[in-house]
């Protein structure tokens, strides 16, 4: 997987991270809501974020995560919420103590000027003259927070988790830009990239397995268990 390795320490041999993007969001007039507060799940958004938290229940694995993380935003936390609950219902069953999503800065949505603009026409588009004059560079991006910048902080996110939770399954819930930015650099070494290319739908599964010893990847796969909620 391009020979990215987590410095990490001397921990026990896997650890796989399950990172969620968020459902769909509520958003009727097409702002840009960036880290804006009072952006929530909209009711499909809620359906797929149960759509995900059902898969990640019922799956061997991921039903034994030990811990869920989220973004502190809200449509983070909704998402993360829905998961909590079902994993809980399965450690119910088994006689474990119940999770607590817990709120990480690391793993936030990506910084961006255009936040509090419209996609569309009228005063604050996005397409006025005076917002375009940003888009200079799609792989820096020149309009907000750097993929480096963003990618780091996720692996910092992600050496912490290894260390805290040695050879067990844990769920992230993030953002678009920050799951695929970490994912390219894990996978080419470099975290810039196209942002009309991701692969990173509303509510997907994102799951990085990496050796303990070395901190090296192992495998990445990826799901998307709300595909077909509408």
């Amino acid at each position: 997987m391009g020979g990215y390795a987590v410095e990490g320490r001397d921990i026990m041999p896997a650890t796989t991270i399950h990172f969620v993007r968020h459902g769909e969001v509520f958003n009727p007039g097409h702002v840009l809501y960036e880290r804006l507060p009072g952006f929530h799940l909209s009711d499909r958004g809620r359906r797929m974020a149960e759509a995900t938290a059902r898969y990640l229940a019922s799956n061997p694995q991921t039903t034994m995560a030990s811990a869920v993380y989220c973004s502190p935003l809200d449509r983070t936390r909704e998402t993360a919420q829905a998961i909590v609950e079902a994993l809980n219902e399965a450690r119910a069953r088994r006689g474990q103590e119940p999770l607590e999503a817990v709120s990480d800065e690391r793993i936030v949505e990506a910084g961006n000027e255009f936040r509090g603009r419209r996609i569309g026409h009228g005063d604050g588009a996005l397409w006025r003259p005076e917002n375009l004059r940003l888009v200079r560079n799609l792989w820096i991006p020149s309009w907000g927070e750097s993929y480096r910048h963003i990618a780091s902080r996720m692996a910092a996110f992600a050496r912490e988790t290894i260390w805290r939770h040695p050879d067990e399954q844990v769920v992230a819930v993030s953002h678009e830009s920050p799951i695929w930015s970490f994912r390219h650099l894990l996978e080419t070494g470099r975290p810039e990239h196209n942002m009309l290319l991701r692969h990173v739908a509303l509510a997907s599964v994102t799951s990085v397995t990496f050796d303990g010893d070395t901190g090296r990847v192992m495998s990445i796969t990826y799901a998307d268990p709300a595909a077909d909620v509408s």
